[in-house]
């Protein structure tokens, strides 16, 4: 219990050390940086790139069907 209340003392003053002094407005900064560089980069979430993975699994199995009626076609010549 002693050694959970001291760890959270300590945590608690790295905390508030940090939120004063110049590292955490470069934290901040680091983070907007990297925020309008995602941005310009014309990225997908992974939700959009999983959809678009399905679509072109359904189109890639609806063309090798077509493929295959095309050549079944072309045997019944």
């Amino acid at each position: 219990m002693l050694k959970e209340q001291i760890l959270e003392k300590i945590t608690k003053q790295i905390s508030e050390t940090i939120k004063a002094s110049p590292f955490h407005d470069l934290e901040s900064n680091l983070k907007a940086i990297l925020q309008a560089s995602f941005e310009k980069l014309d990225l997908v979430s992974r939700e959009e790139f999983d959809i678009q993975q399905k679509v072109l699994l359904q189109t890639r199995m609806k063309l090798d069907e077509l493929e295959q009626a095309i050549k079944t076609l072309e045997l019944n010549k």
